[in-house]
């Protein structure tokens, strides 16, 4: 239901803020969107999304999903370049290391959109911006909330000018927090007087190295290719085609196989996982810029859905409720669930708003959660506690994985689950299992 008198604020311009304007702008007379970073008029990395220089990619889940939010804008973007897979001719990907996934023939389309993450968010913040009820305030930071007597109910935003000034406050009926695995919501909370959430983390210290290409047209016949890691060698890669006709490359190592920062460094890391013809083109391949680094870490789940107080008025959402190792391309598609998720849960009114949208959210976030959580802790070089039911489960995945690579029905139902698109517990499935158990011995 739209209430053209009521005011909400959402906090961080990523693509996490910018879906979720998108679907607040239909229930709210007036929306603002408030970024700390000055934002360009280009498709241009920024400070506040060091990560966006690295390979991003729109799984299936996401894709329809932005296509169903901005109708037309996956067609505009592919008509100007943006390479989006529709064939799986076009795919190559060992997620385990070893053989790519037996997939062949169409592919859902679209399946993948491989549009470079500035050209993605300046066309996402193009279409929001356009919105007539939506105002964006950059160079502005969220310094604290603001809140009833009773601190039953959130009122409104304080914040400052990034260049300096007084602080002020912009009053809201509902503020959304999107900044980030940074966000400062916890301590907010806090000091409303409600429990900081509790939170879930697995260190993975991984470290990446990304830079763009050109390889000369016909060289290869994927869009999208690449290796995981294996327990044996916990690095790989991903190689993807962009617009403007570049390829991105960006290496990965976990805790101690780090990739050195330098030609030979990428190289010696692709080498190590790459068949030959892979190899080769990227060997071959003209740098069109320097070598950027990015280190993640670890996984961060904050269960917000677990909390049994929260004030009216205030939700978070995106990697402010989780971020997941981004080896695994879950983050945009997640973020994207999630809106969808805000979406349903104003449709039935304010009324126990916050715990509902994040008791639904928990479900895609949780399929993002279980999917790199447990492809992380089937590496040696991730220190952490495995019990026994997570490792029989590790167990299992690398026999599912052995068996994708021989085996289409598993390879299709291991990509549905991949890309959010079915929970995990469709793997275990009698129909997949009997597949999984023929096919997935070692050594086939």
């Amino acid at each position: 239901m739209h209430q053209t008198d009521r005011r909400a604020v959402v906090l961080g311009a990523g693509i996490a803020g910018l879906l979720a304007a998108r679907v607040v702008s239909d229930a709210y007379g007036r929306v603002t969107v408030v970024e700390r970073d000055p934002l360009p008029r280009a498709a241009e990395s920024r400070r506040g999304v060091p990560q966006g220089r690295h390979a991003h990619l729109l799984l299936p889940g996401g894709t329809q999903i932005l296509d169903g939010l901005f109708p037309g804008l996956l067609d505009h973007l592919a008509a100007t370049g943006v390479p989006v897979v529709r064939d799986f001719a076009e795919f190559w990907l060992a997620p385990g290391g070893g053989r790519p996934l037996s997939v062949r023939g169409p592919a859902a389309d679209p399946f993948l959109c491989q549009a470079g993450r500035p050209t993605l968010e300046q066309h996402v913040r193009d279409r929001v911006c356009a919105l007539p009820n939506v105002t964006v305030a950059d160079r502005c930071d969220a310094t604290g909330l603001t809140a009833d007597p009773e601190r039953r109910r959130v009122t409104g935003v304080r914040v400052r000018r990034a260049t300096g000034g007084e602080e002020t406050t912009i009053d809201a009926d509902l503020v959304v927090d999107a900044t980030g695995r940074g966000s400062r919501a916890p301590a907010w909370l806090e000091a409303l007087g409600y429990d900081q959430p509790r939170q879930e983390r697995l260190a993975v210290n991984l470290t990446y190295l990304t830079r763009h290409l050109r390889i000369p047209p016909g060289t290869l016949t994927a869009k999208v290719a690449g290796v995981g890691a294996e327990p044996g060698r916990p690095s790989g890669f991903i190689l993807l085609a962009q617009e403007n006709d570049r390829w991105i490359l960006t290496v990965f190592g976990y805790d101690g196989h780090h990739p050195v920062r330098d030609t030979a460094g990428m190289l010696a890391t692709v080498r190590a996982a790459a068949p030959e013809h892979l190899y080769a083109a990227v060997r071959d391949a003209e740098p069109l810029d320097d070598i950027v680094a990015y280190r993640f870490p670890a996984n961060i789940r904050r269960r917000y859905d677990r909390l049994r107080r929260f004030p009216d008025g205030f939700l978070v959402l995106g990697d402010a409720i989780g971020s997941t190792n981004p080896v695994y391309a879950l983050g945009m598609s997640t973020a994207a669930m999630e809106a969808v998720a805000l979406r349903d849960a104003l449709t039935t009114g304010d009324r126990g708003l916050p715990l509902r949208f994040f008791r639904a959210a928990a479900t895609p976030l949780g399929r993002a959660w279980q999917a790199t959580v447990g492809g992380d802790l089937g590496l040696p070089a991730v220190h952490a506690p495995r019990p026994p039911a997570v490792r029989v489960a590790g167990r299992y995945a690398a026999r599912a994985l052995r068996a994708a690579s021989r085996d289409q029905v598993v390879a299709g139902q291991f990509l549905r689950v991949g890309s959010l698109q079915d929970p995990a517990a469709r793997m275990f499935r009698p129909a997949i299992a009997i597949r999984v158990l023929r096919h997935g011995r070692a050594g086939q």
